[in-house]
């Protein structure tokens, strides 16, 4: 009875005129845009069953989050951060790893679903930052030693997701952690005396690897694929295949896309392989064509820029670190998801934020708004609110 009467005094607190309603409609329109695309790509009325069903379960993810206090399950954060990291880990080194006939080992085989716990990861690494960070700024955030630990848990994941051949996951997590970093209050005489040194330590071991053609940091197929991004010529009809087609796809949508224009033309994402999850830009451009990509960038950016918003406007410093975590998460994502489609980076594969198939990634992201949710709605805890970049 006690518990009964403390959770409706937990809901009572939270300030409801505060919860955003207008971020879980964009969330809503984004997932059936992509239920629409995924129904048109994959041609199965399975597909699109499964994915509206998809749907409902993360508005439920998304409700369940927002009413759980980010407080309480930081509390659970060290075991939250060990059962990831070691379904991390199991991708590459137990029995349950698969690759899906992709050569890279992401993902656990549980017969019934299979599962990505890279997407998780990013989420639980920036919650378990947030919550070092919170701690940290307690004692005096201002140390070498808090700069190197925040980076050791960080890197703890991202190394097992590395080995799974996942390198732009990993260099999402790697993004994230240094916008973390730079808006803690760490300092900058810090990260700037760290960056001077490692920078350019980095900087020489990508063009030593490009420069000696021995692959270096990157395994062979990822070397080809940078490789043959810096120097397409050749690679017409070999690893520039998928991207040159994704151009001329995204091309042909014009300026209304041919759905609009009602256009019976043949579609050319056709050619495009992964075209329901990495690559999904690619129809979503041919089908509704520049004003509609616009539109669809739009509603990324509210859901972006409300997530730094929500940082700003964070009632303390831990929400605060979790909002920018998230923003910076989407933003990234969203930026190499497109830059890959465009061929304005090397073809590396990573979901598209609420648009691209896949249980995990839209599982995932439905939890990030049901925690951005909770931070909005959360009351007054003291004066150290607010984003702060000292």
């Amino acid at each position: 009875m006690r518990d009964r009467i403390y959770q409706w005094l937990q809901f009572k607190r939270y300030n409801w005129k505060n919860y955003d309603y207008s971020l879980v409609i964009v969330v809503f329109f984004l997932t059936l845009i992509s239920s629409y695309i995924l129904s048109l790509v994959q041609e199965n009325r399975f597909s699109l069953t499964r994915q509206i069903a998809s749907i409902i379960m993360g508005l439920f993810v998304i409700a369940f989050f927002s009413l759980v206090d980010y407080h309480d399950l930081c509390l659970y954060i060290p075991l939250l951060y060990l059962v990831t990291t070691i379904m991390a880990a199991a991708t590459k080194l137990s029995p349950l790893g698969t690759d899906l006939s992709t050569d890279s080992y992401r993902w656990l085989d549980f017969k019934v679903i299979t599962f990505q716990p890279s997407e998780v990861c990013k989420i639980i690494v920036i919650l378990s930052l947030a919550a070092f960070f919170n701690r940290a700024m307690e004692k005096g955030i201002q140390s070498y030693k808090n700069f190197f630990l925040a980076c050791l848990i960080a890197a703890v994941p991202t190394f097992f997701i590395l080995i799974q051949s996942d390198l732009s996951s990993s260099i999402v997590i790697i993004a994230v952690l240094i916008i973390m970093l730079a808006c803690s209050g760490i300092g900058y005489k810090i990260i700037g005396s760290i960056a001077a040194i490692v920078v350019p330590i980095v900087v020489g071991v990508i063009w030593y690897s490009m420069q000696s053609k021995t692959h270096g940091i990157f395994r062979g197929y990822q070397w080809e694929r940078i490789d043959a991004w810096l120097h397409p010529e050749g690679h017409e009809l070999g690893l520039m295949y998928q991207q040159n087609n994704s151009i001329l796809s995204i091309a042909s949508g014009k300026l209304y896309g041919k759905l609009l224009e009602g256009t019976d033309d043949v579609r050319n994402y056709n050619t495009v392989s992964v075209r329901d999850s990495d690559f999904i830009w690619t129809p979503i451009s041919e089908e509704f064509g520049f004003v509609g990509c616009l539109l669809i960038l739009i509603l990324l950016s509210v859901i972006i820029i409300k997530s730094f918003r929500a940082a700003k406007s964070a009632k303390d410093y831990m929400g605060m670190m979790i909002a920018v975590g998230i923003g910076a998460m989407l933003t990234f994502q969203t930026f190499f998801n497109i830059g890959v489609t465009t061929s304005l980076l090397p073809n590396t594969g990573l979901p598209l934020p609420f648009l691209s198939n896949g249980l995990s990634s839209l599982l995932s992201n439905m939890m990030t708004i049901g925690i951005l949710l909770n931070i909005g709605i959360q009351p007054n805890r003291g004066s150290n609110a607010g984003l702060d970049f000292r």
